[in-house]
């Protein structure tokens, strides 16, 4: 089994087939996972509970730019990348180049999509919702840990 692997997506469908193979329990989830904290931990230890293989869609740096202004991202995404692979929780990291997961989720065709609390089902964009539902995906929306994101580190940082 591979573990902390970061694929690109040209290897995804690949490596999903041969989970698909196996019978894995493919679980999803995207962001820009700048700056990593405890939320971040927290929120991706709960998602990996889903399943098996926990496949994290990491938004490339021109997309958190666009997300998340200037001078955002503070870190590039192949350390973001990196990072996140290394983690026990996660199994496999894709960096994706859009603002929308759509093209990763397409590809990795997830059976479970999680996002964080401050999004519901209904809110998730409509490109993304479809591509989950094309695949049969579910989707699981998890808590967010209070007081823990990267905006709020950010701010410290500058006050400080």
């Amino acid at each position: 089994m591979l573990f902390g692997k970061i694929l690109t997506l040209d290897e995804v469908a690949a490596y999903r087939a041969v989970l698909r193979k196996e019978g894995r329990t493919v679980v999803a989830t995207n962001g820009c996972f700048d700056l990593l904290h405890v939320g971040h931990l927290r929120y991706l230890t709960e998602a990996r509970a889903f399943g098996d293989f926990l496949w994290v869609g990491l938004n490339g740096d021109e997309s958190v730019r666009e997300l998340k202004g200037a001078p955002r991202p503070l870190v590039p995404q192949d350390d973001r990348a990196e990072l996140l692979a290394a983690w026990r929780v996660v199994d496999a990291v894709t960096i994706f180049p859009e603002v929308r997961a759509t093209a990763f989720l397409r590809v990795v065709q997830p059976d479970i999509y999680v996002k964080g609390g401050d999004y519901t089902a209904d809110s998730l964009n409509p490109e993304e919702a479809r591509a989950l539902r094309d695949c049969g995906a579910r989707i699981e929306i998890v808590h967010l840990v209070p007081g823990r994101s990267t905006s709020k580190l950010v701010e410290k940082i500058t006050q400080a």
